[in-house]
């Protein structure tokens, strides 16, 4: 869990008051936005002591990210039917739709203020990013040995190709993040990745 790279010595934590706490984080996330994510406000909503919270957590930046984290994980399952391509739209849509809560865009506010090796930042790259493009490889992976997509690819390109638009929109915020936008990207992608044959149809 990201939490545990950054979790002080103390006490064994209580799983009951961990989730009450990320339970109360994802609250204020929602309804007031970062800004309303301090540590009296999660311990007053979770019902348990700020010295129980900050064993477990550095910050109020840290049960933010966290919260952020399981609800991500809950919201993004990796997809698998008959075709990988529709799986693919089914995860960019799913990517799109965590980040245009009001949750996802504190938590993006936070990213963008926070330094790239910051426990924070790293927690976010490897738990949701890093999380986010290998299930995306596997169903690239799929793509090609289905014979949806060509077999050349390169993936960390294409990975990149089809992720970075969400992030970009969303850190920038000069437009909305929809099912539209993702398919559009998904779409305007496969006319360089299709196999050679069905470009020409």
């Amino acid at each position: 869990m990201p939490h545990e790279e950054i979790r002080k010595r103390g006490r064994p934590r209580s799983e009951p008051a961990r989730e009450a706490v990320l339970k109360a984080a994802r609250k204020l996330l929602e309804e007031g936005g970062l800004g309303a994510v301090t540590i009296e406000a999660i311990a007053a909503a979770a019902g348990v002591s700020k010295p129980t919270i900050y064993r477990s957590w550095k910050n109020s930046y840290a049960v933010a990210m966290e919260a952020f984290l399981e609800s991500a994980k809950a919201h993004v399952p990796f997809p698998e039917s008959g075709s990988a391509v529709a799986d693919l739209r089914a995860q960019l849509r799913k990517v799109a739709e965590v980040f245009a809560t009001r949750t996802g865009r504190s938590v993006a506010a936070l990213i963008a203020a926070a330094q790239s090796e910051t426990e924070i930042a790293k927690a976010f790259r490897n738990h949701f990013i890093l999380k986010s493009r290998e299930e995306g490889r596997q169903i690239l992976d799929r793509a090609v040995a289905q014979d949806e997509l060509r077999k050349d690819l390169d993936f960390d390109t294409t990975l990149d190709l089809l992720y970075a638009p969400i992030y970009f929109r969303l850190l920038i915020g000069h437009g909305k993040l929809t099912p539209e936008f993702t398919d559009s990207v998904l779409g305007h992608a496969l006319l360089g990745l299709a196999k050679r044959d069905a470009r020409k149809t």
